[in-house]
């Protein structure tokens, strides 16, 4: 038994180094981001005021690290009240997007301001899709294992799924495509990130993500 108590603590204890490691690794870059981005940050907000009469951010409802729900933000890129307009969903050449919108998606741009929430702890630089709670009531126990960690700007499945829309193109009901087709494959990337993820890893997608905002490949 005091064997068996020892390896639980020594588990443990990785664990936590682990957490408190990753805390400081998204601190550090994503404060570096946020003094470097400046610029970009300043140009995204003048765009998402210049569009549309409305806020600047968009305030996504997210589901984060333990089920809890956070406001994720982004430089809007829809008409005032697109939620209520149409679905949760974005889909090819949504006519809710602002033509700065489209400009502001395709530059990435409009997800910068999640700095702001790798700052506060809510989210990770590298980490599991963050998932609106309509779609989270979905996840089966085994796809729930993703809500272990916290969600990231970026990861295996957002790099996967970056032309998202154009995979929506041409589905009549985009939602059901979603739920039943995309999601889980995007969630079984996801999973395999949370089972093998280490500051090595993390490190490697953020130069993928880099490279192919960059390259645009």
């Amino acid at each position: 038994m005091p064997h068996t108590d020892s390896l639980t603590a020594g588990t443990q204890d990785i664990k936590l180094k682990h957490t408190w490691t990753k805390r400081a690794f998204d601190f550090f870059f994503s404060l570096i981001g946020l003094l470097l981005s400046s610029p970009l940050l300043l140009l995204g907000g003048i765009l998402a005021k210049l569009q549309s009469k409305g806020p600047m951010f968009y305030k996504a409802k997210r589901v984060g690290k333990g089920g809890t729900l956070f406001e994720m933000y982004k430089f809007r890129t829809m008409v005032v009240n697109a939620d209520s307009i149409g679905g949760s969903l974005t889909t090819y050449r949504d006519t809710r997007v602002t033509p700065i919108g489209r400009f502001l998606r395709w530059t990435k741009l409009d997800e910068l301001p999640n700095l702001i929430n790798v700052i506060r702890g809510e989210m990770s630089l590298i980490g599991p899709r963050p998932e609106a709670p309509i779609y989270v009531k979905h996840y089966t126990e085994t796809q729930r294992q993703v809500l272990q960690v916290k969600p990231g700007m970026t990861g295996p499945s957002q790099l996967a799924n970056r032309d998202e829309e154009e995979k929506l193109k041409g589905h009549q009901d985009a939602e059901h495509y979603y739920i039943t087709e995309l999601m889980p494959k995007k969630l079984d990337l996801d999973l395999h990130y949370v089972a093998t993820q280490s500051i090595v890893s993390d490190i490697g997608w953020l130069l993928k993500t880099l490279w192919v905002i960059i390259t645009r490949q």
